[in-house]
């Protein structure tokens, strides 16, 4: 589960990394943009799949030196996957032990870019405690400027898939909850 946190970190970075300009930007994270999602197949049947519904965080782009950083924080307690039982559990021990980490953290501070465009995000996720490297890619980007906000914003898909033991999240594994979980994030960063 700590894969749709990663895609939501992910997302951001991406966003706010699309375009070309002459210096560094910041954009912050537009939430209600940015949804980090995550799919794991469920005994090997069908794909369970979920979200976190708080999330916030900062971008910052310079996309002539082609550098930037990201900063994403996840709310773990928001966990969403439309059935209210699961979530709990998600939110239990077993999985995200959301009353002692409340948090996932994704920092980044290497993109890499094909062209103006950022292709990769590279970083490290921390959740349950442990930290760990992770890399999300880009599919597509765009800047424009948002004819309500006057300002503005990136966005794009990003995706990865991580071992979800390598951060101590082992329950099920003995019987076929599988270890990997795919991030797909849609992400959304508004130029500040």
């Amino acid at each position: 589960m700590p894969n749709f946190t990663l895609a939501a970190t992910c997302m951001a970075t991406l966003l706010a990394a699309t375009g070309a300009q002459a210096q560094s930007a910041k954009y912050a994270i537009d939430p209600t943009h940015t949804f980090a999602n995550f799919e794991v197949m469920h005994l090997g049947t069908s794909t369970l799949r979920g979200r976190f519904d708080k999330k916030e965080g900062t971008v910052q782009i310079d996309r002539a030196a082609k550098t930037g950083k990201l900063d994403l924080t996840i709310d773990t307690t928001s966990v969403s996957t439309g059935v209210p039982a699961l979530d709990k559990h998600l939110q239990s021990k077993d999985f995200f032990n959301a009353a002692e980490h409340p948090t996932a953290r994704f920092v980044a501070e290497r993109f890499t870019f094909e062209g103006d465009k950022v292709a990769n995000i590279v970083g490290t996720l921390t959740l349950l405690g442990t930290t760990g490297p992770v890399t999300l890619a880009a599919a597509r980007f765009n800047c424009y400027n948002n004819p309500i906000l006057k300002r503005e914003v990136c966005g794009g898909d990003f995706s990865t898939t991580i071992q979800r033991s390598a951060w101590g999240m082992r329950y099920g594994l003995d019987y076929g909850i599988p270890d990997d979980v795919r991030l797909v994030i849609q992400a959304e960063a508004i130029k500040q």
